[in-house]
């Protein structure tokens, strides 16, 4: 398919503005929502095949609000931030599409809002163990957030840039555009020159922290329509979430393991994930 490109336009209601992505197509809505500290164009790759069959909305998930990054910004605001969106924009039972946080996110949103969803996708959703979310955790605490806010901020230009990101295990199996796109949307100029990350290392730390705020387990046998959770068969997180369990307590979830790939499935393989995604709402 020819690259299709969406326009950026922002909303704004109850005193904040939300940027998104917006891809003409059909009556059909697919809203696909980001990861932790990601940006709604690692979307484009798969985005764009849905586009012009359907409406296709990413929206930014970072900036929108202030927040202290001890205190993060809790999930469960941000699900009611989504669903404000959703009613904005005059949405009705679309399908939606999560990737770690925004996977989290969107359940949260479904279930305690009473959202009328086609179909939700939810790749390698974040859902700790019940225990944590009953801890007054710090930044330094947060294994994630801890890390996060010591992030590497500044590079002399994009060639510096991508040789770093190559040289770490996050990126190292990345498909070459979405990694273009991460360094052309997921970084600025800086005030000095060189780059710096569009979503800084505090802002990204308070959405990690949002994480352990609100506890979504208690949610999932509420949320009644079909439900695909995906999980990468070399993700790290596989350690301490178990997406099955997750999958189990929905009463119409899948679970689907997927070969070959971490925590950032979509950025590692994104024509696979679009296949499934679009299997997933035909079938």
């Amino acid at each position: 398919m020819a690259d299709i490109k969406p326009s950026i336009r922002s909303i704004t209601f109850n005193e904040m503005t939300i940027q998104y992505l917006h891809y003409e197509g059909g009556d059909k809505t697919i809203l696909f929502l980001h990861a932790t500290g990601f940006l709604p164009w690692i979307w484009h790759p798969i985005a764009r095949e849905f586009a012009g069959e359907y409406t296709v909305i990413a929206p930014y998930i970072c900036d929108h609000r202030m927040v202290d990054h001890e205190e993060g910004m809790n999930w469960m605001v941000i699900a009611d931030d989504f669903c404000r969106l959703c009613e904005q924009l005059h949405l009705h039972n679309p399908y939606l599409v999560g990737h770690s946080m925004g996977g989290t996110v969107i359940s949260i949103a479904n279930a305690t809002h009473g959202s009328s969803a086609e179909k939700i996708v939810m790749i390698e959703p974040i859902f700790l163990p019940e225990q944590v979310y009953d801890m007054n955790m710090t930044v330094d605490q947060h294994p994630l957030a801890a890390k996060a806010v010591r992030r590497k901020n500044f590079w002399n230009n994009k060639e510096e840039a991508r040789s770093y990101l190559r040289s770490k295990a996050l990126f190292a199996k990345w498909d070459e555009e979405m990694l273009d796109l991460y360094l052309t949307y997921g970084m600025v100029s800086g005030e000095t020159g060189g780059l710096t990350l569009a979503c800084p290392p505090k802002r990204e730390a308070a959405l990690f922290m949002g994480s352990v705020r609100y506890n979504p387990w208690p949610l999932l046998s509420k949320i009644s329509c079909p439900a695909l959770v995906l999980e990468g068969d070399e993700s790290e997180n596989r350690q301490f979430i178990d997406l099955k369990k997750v999958a189990s307590l929905m009463p119409k979830g899948e679970y689907r393991l997927v070969k070959d790939a971490g925590h950032l499935i979509p950025m590692e393989k994104p024509a696979e994930i679009f296949t499934i995604i679009k299997d997933f709402i035909n079938g």
